[in-house]
């Protein structure tokens, strides 16, 4: 699991069907990287298979310091940085925790009643988001710079 340290995490762009590939790549080299992925079972004419799939097609966030920058592009299969308002676009290690706790199913008990609109910490951080949808004890918000949809359970 990533830690909660203060860290910035940016955006980068992949062939398709690489994620990862380039992910292994990444690590081999000893850059920090993530791509949250999931298991879908897949059916053919003649089977079933359980495969990997990452949760955010073509991209792979990053963590590394300035001066390692450059190195992501020797690896096969990066293609650029996401970019926002001319910047280089980074992503708050709370939201790649927010989306790793989302994987792995892990929430605290949450006692608030809550509404469809009100901006909510998503469980386990102090990572702000809209609430989207309120189904009974389950809960889909919506965070802020990636507009990842995270879902948790009240108790």
């Amino acid at each position: 699991m990533i830690s909660n340290s203060v860290k910035k995490w940016f955006v980068l762009f992949t062939k398709p069907r690489n994620e990862l590939k380039v992910y292994d790549r990444l690590t081999a080299l000893g850059i920090t990287a993530y791509t949250p992925t999931k298991i879908e079972v897949r059916q053919w004419s003649d089977r079933k298979k359980k495969v990997i799939v990452p949760l955010l097609p073509s991209m792979v966030l990053v963590s590394f310091r300035e001066q390692d920058s450059d190195k992501v592009f020797n690896v096969s299969g990066v293609v650029r940085f996401l970019f926002e308002n001319g910047k280089r676009a980074s992503v708050s290690n709370d939201e790649v925790v927010a989306m790793q706790c989302y994987l792995d199913r892990s929430y605290p008990k949450q006692t608030k009643s809550l509404v469809v609109g009100d901006t909510v910490k998503v469980p386990l951080l102090d990572q702000e988001g809209i609430l989207l949808s309120v189904k009974g004890k389950n809960c889909i918000a919506q965070l802020e710079k990636l507009g990842a949809l995270v879902s948790f359970q009240l108790s």
